[in-house]
C-alpha cells in the first residue's frame, strides 16, 4: 500500500484536487443524466467538473510558484497538473502522475512544499472564481468553509482527524447559509450528513474521511424520499452525487484506497435527462435507462411547485466585488426577482448565482451592490423542462453545422454570436480548459462543428476537445486560428450550405491569408526580438513576435500597421480593447486612407480583451 499522510498537508490537498477531478470526469455524464433539480438542464456533472478544474489549477499555481521561489531549479515551465483533464476524454492517467497523497510530487523537486494554508486558500479561491451553475457555486462554498478551518493559525490542531471533522462541519454550515432557501434532499443534505458522520468519528484523517463518505452515501440514497421531483424521476440528487464523488477522492487521498464504485439507480419507467448521447460508462452502474418523458419536474428553490407557466427563463452568474453590507441588500433584491439564489464568498469577493426572468435586473442589482464581472447569462430554452410542461416539451433538433470560437473579450463575443457562432470567453490570464470547449460544442447542438481556438497556445486544448466531441458522434474540424482577427476572417466566409469539407477549406484559407498583430503593455523587463523592453513599454507584436517597442500606443500601433501593409493587403481589421486611446481608431483609419489606396478598414470594440489593440490584415 502506498504511503499516505497521517495529517493534512499541501500535497494532500493537491492530490485530492487531482483525484476529485478524475472522479468527476468519470462520473460527469452519469451526473448530467440524473440532473432534474432545480433545473432539468443536464449540466450538473459538467459544472462540478469545471469548478474543481479551476480549484485544481489554482493549487498547481501555488506549487509552481513555490518551486520558483525556492530557487527555480525545479520549477516547471508550466504547472504540472494533477488536473485530470484527460478524465473528461476517457483516460485514466493524469500526465503520468500517480495521484496518491504522500508520494513525491515529482522527481527532483524541492522537498519542502507550500504551506497548507496557501494550498487550501488557493483551492477555495480557484473554486470561487471558476464556479459553474448552482452545484458548482455550492461546492465552492463547501471548499471555502473547509479552508477557513484548515488555514487557521493553530495549524497543527486542524490537520488531524478531529480537525478534518471540524472543517467538514464548517463547510456544511457555510454552504447552507449561502443558499437563501435551503431545501432538503439536495447536496446540502448530503453535506450535512457527511459532516455529522465526520464529527462523530474517531481516528486519523483517513478514518474521518471514510466516515464522511459513508454518511454522504447513505444521505444520497435517501434524497428521493425527501424531494418529490427526484422521486418522480426515479433518481438521486445530482449535486449530492457529485459531492459523494469528491468525498470518495478525499478517502483515496488519505487512505490510498479508492471506495467501491457507487451504484446510482434510475428506476424503470423514468427518464434519464441530459443533452448528451446515452453513453453510460461501466462505472456508473445505472440499473435502467429508458426514454419516456419526465413527469412534472419544475419546482422553485424553496421546494414549492413552480407556477404553471414554468420557472425563470435565465440563469445569471457573476463575480462581484462588494462589501458585506451591500451583499446583504443584494440577497434581498435578488430573492424578490427569482429563485435558486446562492451567494458565496467573502472578504470582498463573491460569486452570485440566481434564476430569473429579468436578467438585466439581476445584473443591475449587482452594479448597485459593487462591481460585477465575468457575467454569464444562460437562457434555459424551450427544450428545458424547467421552462415548459414536460408533456409538451419539444425535442430540440440538431443543427446541421455550427461554429464554436474562443474569443478574448465581451465585445468580440457579441460580434461572433451575431454571426452565428457559439462562443467561449477567454479572459486575460485564464485560458479555457478542454472541458469548456467540449461543453460549447454540446451547446452548439450540431452534427458538424468548426472549432476556432483563436490562440496558438490553445491548440492542444482545442485538439483534446475535438477528440472528445468526435467520440460523442460530432464531426469536428479544428482550424488552427492563432488570433481572433483570423477567426473573424474565417467566419466571414463560412457558408453552412456548402459541403463540410469545402466550407472548412474556405475558412482555413481565409484565416491563413490574414496576418495578425497586437499592441500591449510590457509587464516586466525582458529580452525581445526588437531589443530589451522595460515594464510599461508599449509592445507591437506581429505574428507573436515583438517587432516594435515604443512609449506611445498610437505611434506604436501605426508602426506595426505600416510594417504589415508593406507586404500588401486589402482589408484592415482593428479590434479595440477597453484601455485603448479614444482617438487611435480614427488616427489609424486616416493613415490607411492617406497612404494605402484601395485598402478598407473595419473597427470593432473588443471590450476587456487583454491587448490594447488587435490588428488583422487580409
Amino acid at each position: 500500500m502506498p504511503q499516505v499522510p497521517q495529517r493534512l498537508d499541501a500535497s494532500a490537498v493537491r492530490a485530492w484536487c487531482g483525484l476529485a477531478l478524475r472522479a468527476l470526469g468519470r462520473a460527469r455524464e452519469e451526473i448530467d443524466a440524473i440532473n432534474v433539480y432545480p433545473v432539468a438542464d443536464g449540466d450538473t456533472g459538467t459544472n462540478l467538473y469545471l469548478t474543481v478544474e479551476s480549484a485544481a489549477a489554482a493549487v498547481e499555481a501555488v506549487f509552481a510558484g513555490h518551486a520558483a521561489l525556492a530557487g527555480g531549479k525545479d520549477a516547471p515551465d508550466e504547472p504540472e497538473a494533477f488536473d485530470g483533464r484527460e478524465a473528461l476524454d476517457g483516460h485514466e492517467d493524469m500526465d503520468g502522475h500517480e495521484a496518491v497523497a504522500g508520494q513525491a510530487v515529482s522527481p527532483g523537486r524541492v522537498p519542502e512544499g507550500p504551506a497548507l494554508a496557501d494550498a487550501v486558500h488557493a483551492m477555495a479561491h480557484g473554486a470561487l472564481i471558476g464556479a459553474r451553475g448552482n452545484s458548482g457555486t455550492i461546492l465552492a462554498q463547501l471548499l471555502r468553509g473547509m479552508a477557513q478551518v484548515l488555514a487557521a493559525d493553530s495549524d497543527a490542531t486542524h490537520t488531524d482527524g478531529q480537525g478534518l471533522g471540524l472543517a467538514l462541519r464548517r463547510a456544511a454550515d457555510a454552504a447552507r447559509q449561502a443558499v437563501v432557501h435551503p431545501v432538503e434532499g439536495t447536496v446540502l443534505t448530503v453535506a450535512s450528513a457527511a459532516a455529522d458522520a465526520a464529527t462523530d468519528a474517531e481516528g486519523d484523517c483517513g478514518a474521518v474521511a471514510r466516515a464522511a463518505y459513508e454518511g454522504a452515501r447513505a444521505a444520497l440514497a435517501a434524497t428521493p424520499g425527501q424531494l418529490a421531483v427526484l422521486e418522480r424521476a426515479g433518481v438521486v440528487d445530482a449535486g449530492g452525487r457529485g459531492l459523494v464523488a469528491v468525498l470518495g477522492a478525499l478517502v483515496e487521498t488519505l487512505t490510498g484506497e479508492a471506495p467501491a464504485a457507487l451504484a446510482v439507480p434510475v428506476l424503470a419507467g423514468h427518464a434519464r435527462v441530459g443533452a448528451g448521447p446515452d453513453t453510460t460508462a461501466p462505472h456508473a452502474r445505472v440499473d435502467a435507462a429508458v426514454t419516456e418523458p419526465l413527469g412534472e419536474v419544475g419546482e422553485c428553490a424553496d421546494g414549492t411547485p413552480a407556477p404553471d407557466e414554468g420557472g425563470p427563463a435565465f440563469e445569471v452568474i457573476y463575480l462581484l466585488e462588494a462589501e458585506d453590507a451591500a451583499v446583504t441588500r443584494l440577497r434581498d433584491r435578488l430573492d424578490a426577482l427569482g429563485d435558486s439564489l446562492v451567494v458565496v464568498g467573502g472578504d470582498g469577493l463573491w460569486n452570485v448565482h440566481v434564476h430569473v426572468d429579468d436578467a438585466g435586473a439581476a445584473v443591475e442589482a449587482g452594479v448597485e451592490a459593487g462591481r460585477p464581472y465575468r457575467i454569464r447569462i444562460t437562457h434555459f430554452g424551450l427544450d428545458d423542462a424547467h421552462t415548459t410542461g414536460a408533456g409538451s416539451r419539444p425535442v430540440r433538433e440538431r443543427a446541421e453545422r455550427a461554429v464554436v470560437a474562443v474569443v478574448p473579450g465581451e465585445g468580440l463575443a457579441v460580434l461572433y454570436t451575431e454571426a452565428g457562432a457559439t462562443t467561449v470567453l477567454a479572459r486575460p490570464g485564464e485560458p479555457p480548459a478542454s472541458g469548456e470547449l467540449v461543453e460549447a460544442v454540446r451547446r452548439a447542438h450540431a452534427r458538424e462543428v468548426v472549432l476556432l481556438p483563436n490562440d496558438a497556445e490553445l491548440r492542444h486544448t482545442a485538439a483534446a476537445a475535438a477528440e472528445q466531441a468526435r467520440a460523442e458522434g460530432v464531426r469536428v474540424a479544428l482550424i488552427p486560428t492563432r488570433s481572433a482577427v483570423q477567426g473573424i476572417a474565417a467566419l466571414a466566409v463560412h457558408e453552412p450550405g456548402r459541403r463540410f469539407d469545402e466550407d472548412v477549406v474556405a475558412m482555413t484559407s481565409a484565416a491563413g491569408a490574414t496576418r495578425y498583430a497586437e499592441v500591449e503593455v510590457a509587464e516586466r523587463q525582458s529580452w525581445t526580438m526588437a531589443g530589451i523592453c522595460q515594464a510599461g513599454d508599449i509592445l507591437g507584436l506581429i505574428e507573436g513576435d515583438v517587432a516594435v517597442i515604443g512609449s506611445d500606443v498610437t505611434a506604436t500601433a501605426e508602426a506595426v500597421l505600416n510594417r504589415m501593409l508593406a507586404a500588401g493587403g486589402e482589408m484592415v481589421t482593428l479590434v479595440l480593447g477597453d484601455e485603448a486611446p479614444n482617438t487611435i481608431a480614427a488616427h489609424l483609419e486616416s493613415r490607411v486612407r492617406e497612404s494605402y489606396l484601395a485598402v478598407d478598414t473595419v473597427v470593432y470594440r473588443g471590450g476587456r480583451q487583454g491587448a490594447l489593440l488587435l490588428i488583422g490584415v487580409e
